[in-house]
């Protein structure tokens, strides 16, 4: 099972790399195939990668949107993951990789929250609104 990290500062201060690193490495028992963090101001976000559906980079985690708005980090598994991607398949949504997490990613870019109740599986995930968080002031 993969392992994931997160930090978001109420206070709207920036958030120390160094820490969300340490959170992140903690966790490489979890994850030892890769290992990645987002990092924006008051938002943290670390993903720690046990490869199994798509071994390849593409699969890697923090993951951003095709639309460039969300960024995930999940771990878990969708059992009809394969199902849901044909039905983005024909709402014409490209896949670079062959992971559920872009699956959970475009899923959650067509329907919203609703797409959650559309998953069977067990899942933990976090999705990051980088256009909404541009329009919060930050404090420094």
């Amino acid at each position: 099972m993969c392992g994931i990290t997160g930090i978001y500062r109420f206070d709207k201060k920036k958030i120390d790399k160094e820490i969300l690193l340490s959170m992140n490495n903690s966790l490489i028992h979890r994850g030892p195939d890769f290992g990645n963090i987002f990092l924006e101001n008051n938002v943290g976000l670390g993903h720690r990668r046990l490869s199994v559906l798509d071994v390849s980079e593409k699969g890697n985690q923090p993951m951003k949107s095709s639309n460039d708005k969300y960024i995930i980090v999940y771990n878990g598994e969708i059992y009809n993951f394969l199902d849901i991607k044909n039905t983005l398949l024909d709402c014409n949504y490209k896949f670079r990789s062959k992971s559920d997490t872009e699956v959970i990613l475009n899923s959650f870019q067509e329907y919203g929250n609703k797409c959650f109740s559309m998953f069977n599986g067990m899942f933990s995930i976090a999705i990051y609104d980088i256009i909404i968080y541009k329009q919060v002031p930050i404090i420094s």
